[in-house]
């Protein structure tokens, strides 16, 4: 599948496979910050997707991110949406210091990965009642129904 993208800067290379089995591509950060302890820094991802239709481009964190960074994506993965393209719509990556010491990240690391999703959007068919077996509560599959 070939996809459109803009670099910001173009001395940093464009995501990529990182072996020839990854799902995902490393997307890279622009700037280089240092996030105190209970900091979150919205990062600068240097790419404009232009994302199929069908798709959705999804951000999610490297494995690596929170073991040896104590660092975590803010909002869990991140979503791109099909009309997020514009020239002020760069992809950014929301990260949390969970740790209790400073971290850095430095211009060019790879701190997500990004991955095309298969999506569809849908139609509702709102009706009055679900024919089905109340399964429990959050958490229900289990056995934590009611704890």
């Amino acid at each position: 599948m070939k996809v459109t993208i803009k670099r910001i800067d173009k001395d940093l290379p464009l995501p990529r496979h990182e072996t020839a089995g990854s799902v995902a591509v490393d997307l890279i950060i622009r700037e280089t910050a240092t996030f105190a302890p209970g900091e979150s820094i919205l990062m600068p991802a240097n790419i404009i997707v232009a994302t199929p239709p069908g798709y959705m481009f999804m951000i999610a964190p490297r494995s690596s991110l929170s073991r040896k960074k104590h660092l975590a994506m803010r909002n869990s993965i991140g979503i791109i949406d099909q009309d997020y393209r514009g020239p002020d719509d760069e992809v950014h990556v929301l990260l949390y210091n969970f740790g209790d010491t400073p971290v850095t990240i430095e211009r060019g690391e790879r701190v997500a990965q990004g991955i095309f999703v298969k999506i569809e959007q849908v139609e509702w068919d709102e009706v009055e009642k679900i024919d089905a077996p109340s399964r429990g509560r959050f958490g229900s599959t289990g056995g934590y129904a009611g704890t």
